[in-house]
């Protein structure tokens, strides 16, 4: 028997009843359904609705019902439209009548909002768990290798020699920006639907802010209509998703070209690359190319909620079962995804010598331009002199630390015997030294910084209480 069939007299049409339900998919939701049904009972006690007893009765039923679900045990019926009506159906089989009175004052419109917040709340726990691990193993291996010079790339073409480290701290930079507003949207979505009803509110009284207190959120949300009208947080998640996929997206891309023959950078380990079903010698970075290749399907999935939404009528409407399987697809994603990225990174191994061959003298025309900025010289004048050093030593063939100082006079008098000094890639580095930049003792005091936030999310400092 359906929940709401009291004002039908014809049978629901089998295609009509597959396109309709939703047990398939938003069974995972069990244990918050079980975890806010409980919460929603000791309301109804609360209320003078039920009495002890049939608190109860509904308690012992909704756990022996949790736990045929956990254990695999959980037998579907024809009739379990969705998991809150597998549980009621399941519970009163399980208590008999009084399962009846679980549902007093309570739709599921507001059941299913307080349902999928519950469990949002618990799984980003487990990703933000996984997003501090990935940063802490970037880290580790930025310390691990602090004194390795490599090419710094714009447009994809050689710019100015920087620390591998600081590379990898640029990562670590954005994952934490990442994190920061995972924590902000779990804030948001701290409020507690559950004593909305369909749309107008509770009617019997129920204690809205112990309801909120005894599933872990910080209150009640203010207005019945919104509280089942609202999908943001769905959104903002899959917003937040869409773009720390991007971040990890040119995280990988990088690695991918890096871990080419032609750079020989880095190594993929066997772990996280694969073979050619053709070509014997191939060793495919795949781990990375399909957290590039996912970038797409998790985007997707924030344009098509938000299309979803777009012009919907306030309060429920049917529309908003499109919420779940997006999100729950993207939840798996990257429940998956973090680990593989954390162990591409423990991992990977690097090729020094590979990047100290690929730094040519040609990204040092900038240092060239310092050294008369040093002299004296504007630097819009340095830039345009040095343009007419570098084109000198394309047309001879010489790097510019070749060309003899008398070329270089002929150029601008204000170069002297000491302008070698300027070809040293160690100096070059050195040389930004300023906050945020690429000169050793910067990139620890990132590093350093790093720590810091790290340890001050596993102390929890800036949690909700969701957590």
């Amino acid at each position: 028997m359906t929940l709401w069939g009291g004002r039908f007299t014809g049978e629901t049409d089998a295609l009509m009843r597959q396109f309709n339900d939703s047990f398939g998919f938003d069974r995972r939701l069990y244990a918050a359904d079980i975890q806010g049904s409980i919460a929603y009972a000791e309301a109804l006690v609360a209320a003078g609705l039920i009495s002890d007893t049939e608190w109860n009765q509904l308690v012992d039923g909704l756990r022996q019902v949790g736990a045929e679900f956990a254990e695999g045990t959980f037998e579907p019926a024809d009739g379990d439209e969705d998991i809150h009506t597998a549980v009621e159906r399941r519970l009163g089989e399980l208590v008999g009548e009084v399962a009846g009175k679980l549902h007093t004052g309570r739709s599921r419109n507001d059941q299913v909002a307080t349902d999928l917040k519950l469990y949002l709340l618990q799984e980003i726990k487990g990703l933000r768990a996984a997003l501090i691990e990935l940063q802490s193993i970037i880290v580790e291996k930025a310390e691990a290798h602090l004194g390795v010079l490599m090419p710094g790339y714009t447009h994809l073409q050689q710019a100015q020699p920087i620390l591998f480290s600081h590379w990898l701290m640029a990562a670590f930079w954005k994952l934490d920006r990442d994190r920061g507003r995972l924590e902000d949207m779990a804030k948001r979505a701290c409020v507690c639907p559950l004593g909305a009803g369909a749309l107008a509110g509770n009617p019997f009284d129920v204690d809205r802010q112990a309801l909120a207190e005894a599933l872990g959120f910080e209150g009640p949300t203010p207005n019945s209509i919104d509280a089942v009208n609202d999908r943001d947080y769905v959104v903002e998640f899959l917003s937040w998703a869409a773009l720390t996929q991007t971040h990890l997206s040119g995280l990988a891309e990088d690695l991918i070209i890096w871990a080419t023959r032609a750079f020989g950078f880095v190594e993929i380990d066997d772990a996280y690359a694969t073979g050619s079903s053709l070509m014997p010698q191939k060793k495919n970075p795949d781990s990375l190319e399909l957290v590039r290749g996912k970038t797409g399907r998790v985007a997707g999935h924030l344009t098509g909620l938000l299309t979803t939404l777009k012009g919907l009528p306030t309060a429920y409407n049917k529309d908003l079962q499109e919420d779940k399987e997006p999100l729950f697809d993207v939840l798996d994603t990257l429940k998956v995804e973090f680990p593989v990225v954390t162990g591409v990174i423990q991992t990977l191994r690097i090729d020094e010598a590979r990047m100290a061959a690929a730094l040519d003298e040609a990204m040092l025309a900038t240092d060239l331009a310092d050294y008369l900025v040093r002299k004296g010289l504007p630097f819009r004048e340095t830039h345009h002199l040095v343009g007419q050093v570098v084109r000198r030593a394309e047309a001879a063939d010489v790097p510019l630390s070749q060309l003899d100082i008398e070329t270089y006079q002929t150029v601008s008098a204000a170069f002297e015997a000491d302008v070698y000094e300027v070809f040293d890639f160690q100096r070059s580095v050195a040389a930004r030294a300023a906050e945020g930049g690429t000169a050793p003792q910067a990139v620890t005091a990132q590093i350093e910084q790093a720590r810091a936030r790290i340890e001050s999310a596993l102390g929890g400092a800036e949690v909700t209480t969701a957590f």
